[in-house]
């Protein structure tokens, strides 16, 4: 952990000034992890992490008093943050919300100073909110699995080589919580309605496939210890956890983008990294997703193909 942050009362950060409140108090008491290393991670990882968060609303998951005590999602912009933080007016039913856009590392570590543990981004930007660019598939184990890890690590090649017969190009990630995430860069031409639709097709077509280890049964009641694959988050204002996000979860995991040959590593688990090693793995191996701007793709064909196999 800084000396530098642990002792000050604001740092400067891209040209800001950014106070500090309480930056020795535990958000991870078991492991003596506190704001100031939250901080601190926040600022290593900012430079990959800010192309998954700028230009983008966000819902902040606040923990003022640390991981395992009371906590909320907070989605408007309070009185007290500062001007500089950019926001963004967003409809919603009966009238508006006005929502924080992450856009550089002064305001990644001034949400982090708030006790934000994990950010949540949209998954459309700001000047399209009607157009994700990304979809997102979460593959969620149930609770109690004897499998271990293997079901999901299983359900995410199928679920990547379907993606990718349909002429697209999935990225693979660790939720730092359960399961994985693959997510599916778009070009911005879609609505959410026909993304979603899409979305929902894939998972019924790859269940139906394999019935016997997959599902898209919303009720765990019903899922009879299948793999269920969630596509619930593609829809308006839904949000998805950050890549390289932490989690309010014991000894702080994170979010990591993986290389698609990773998924064959028996250690591979939803929890691997943490907010302590992840810096380590950016420093020695780079960020996997590093051209992910250039795996953007139109659905049009990709519905067409998916009709095809359908």
């Amino acid at each position: 952990m800084s000396t530098r942050t642990r002792t000050q009362d604001e740092i400067r950060v891209g040209g800001r000034v950014v106070p500090l409140s309480n930056p020795d108090k535990e958000l991870f008491p078991d492991d003596g992890i506190t704001k100031a290393e939250l901080i601190d991670y926040y600022r290593t990882v900012a430079r990959p992490m800010l192309t998954h968060l700028r230009g983008r609303p966000l819902v902040m998951e606040r923990h003022p008093d640390g991981y395992g005590r009371k906590s909320f999602y907070h989605k408007d912009v309070p009185d007290y943050f500062p001007d500089w933080i950019r926001t963004v007016r967003v409809p919603k039913e009966g009238g508006s919300l006005t929502m924080a856009v992450c856009d550089d590392t002064a305001t990644l570590v001034y949400l982090a100073n708030q006790a934000c543990i994990t950010p949540h981004p949209w998954l459309s930007p700001a000047d399209c909110l009607d157009c994700p660019d990304r979809l997102v598939f979460d593959l969620d184990p149930p609770d109690g699995a004897s499998d271990g890890f293997e079901n999901v690590r299983w359900g995410a090649r199928r679920l990547g080589d379907l993606l990718t017969e349909l002429g697209l190009r999935p990225a693979l990630m660790t939720t730092g919580s359960r399961g994985l995430h693959l997510l599916v860069p778009l070009d911005r031409h879609t609505d959410f309605d026909t993304a979603r639709h899409f979305a929902r097709r894939v998972a019924d077509l790859l269940a139906a496939r394999h019935s016997d280890r997959l599902t898209t049964e919303a009720r765990k009641n019903k899922r009879r210890g299948r793999l269920y694959l969630d596509t619930q988050r593609n829809a308006y204002a839904q949000t998805s956890v950050a890549p390289y996000a932490v989690r309010a979860r014991p000894h702080a995991p994170v979010a990591a983008p993986l290389e698609w040959t990773e998924l064959d590593d028996p250690e591979l688990g939803p929890r691997l990294w943490t907010l302590r090693t992840l810096p380590g793995r950016l420093e020695k191996h780079g960020n996997p997703w590093r051209d992910l701007s250039r795996c953007r793709r139109s659905l049009d064909r990709a519905r067409h193909r998916l009709d095809d196999l359908a």
